[in-house]
């Protein structure tokens, strides 16, 4: 009795297939969409808000009322002038740790799952988390501009030049904020990545123009200043709200902010993607 041979049942066994690759509107889309759910826990929670409030007003009143004589020489309020824009981007910079603290976080929930499993960009639950965090940035600056009217500040510019720093302050702080993504999706603990990022703001913050004039630096930390993101935002804000440069620092932020975007968002991507697989 002859045996025949089954073949294969190729008919009922679909080959595994790649995802179709999702394009960039689509992208866009499914991004805004966890932006706008990023934004609702904010709103349903502000207690989230906390550190975006109280830290602003701790930085004014303490460098201000605390070291503002020492440092300017006994003339607190020309220092409120010089250094209220300098805060500005110390604030929103400090902000943009909490990102990859709330990553790291939700990481540990299981929501990345649910995420992968559903019809969306790869790309979509990172780019989300950043948009979402532009109202972190916009308490924070709101916060301290309101306080700093009140304790005498008065800007030197005009309505658009004004929300042209507000806006450039925003998107300095989501550039940087890749960095802190990268760090939530690499790290295990949100422990880790809030000291991480600690030990790298610290230092640009403090070795910047935001405090001191780089004049009265030594020659290599003024050189250093002199080219330090930190400093060069400091430096663009304080020429839009008042009467100093802009082209230059607005030159150097914004070579700083898309090479962090350039470099920062892929090795986000790929350590989300490798974590998340």
């Amino acid at each position: 009795m002859a045996t025949d041979t089954l073949a294969p049942d190729t008919a009922s066994t679909p080959a595994h297939t790649k995802p179709a690759r999702i394009g960039l509107v689509p992208t866009l889309h499914h991004s805004l969409a966890l932006a706008g759910r990023g934004a609702t826990k904010f709103l349903r929670s502000p207690i989230q808000l906390v550190d975006v409030v109280l830290t602003p007003i701790i930085s004014l009143l303490m460098f201000v009322y605390l070291f503002g004589k020492a440092i300017s020489g006994g003339d607190p309020d020309a220092y409120l002038q010089w250094v209220v824009p300098g805060v500005m981007v110390m604030t929103v910079f400090q902000a943009s740790i909490g990102i990859g603290v709330a990553l790291t976080t939700d990481a540990a929930t299981g929501i990345f799952d649910r995420f992968r499993s559903m019809p969306i960009a790869r790309s979509a639950p990172l780019i989300g988390a950043v948009l979402a965090d532009f109202i972190r940035y916009a308490v924070c600056l709101g916060t301290l501009i309101v306080l700093a009217l009140v304790m005498g500040y008065r800007p030197d510019t005009t309505v658009p030049a004004a929300l042209a720093a507000l806006g450039l302050l925003i998107a300095f702080a989501m550039s940087f904020s890749w960095i802190s993504v990268y760090l939530g999706m690499l790290v295990k603990t949100p422990g880790s990545v809030q000291g991480l990022m600690t030990i790298l703001v610290l230092p640009l913050t403090f070795a910047s123009s935001v405090f001191v004039k780089p004049e009265g630096m030594p020659g290599w930390l003024q050189a250093w200043s002199d080219v330090n993101p930190v400093s060069l935002m400091a430096d663009t804000t304080r020429g839009l709200l008042g009467d100093g440069a802009v082209a230059s620092p607005l030159t150097g932020s914004l070579a700083w902010m898309a090479g962090m975007v350039v470099v920062f968002l892929p090795l986000a991507m790929r350590a989300y993607r490798k974590n998340n697989g």
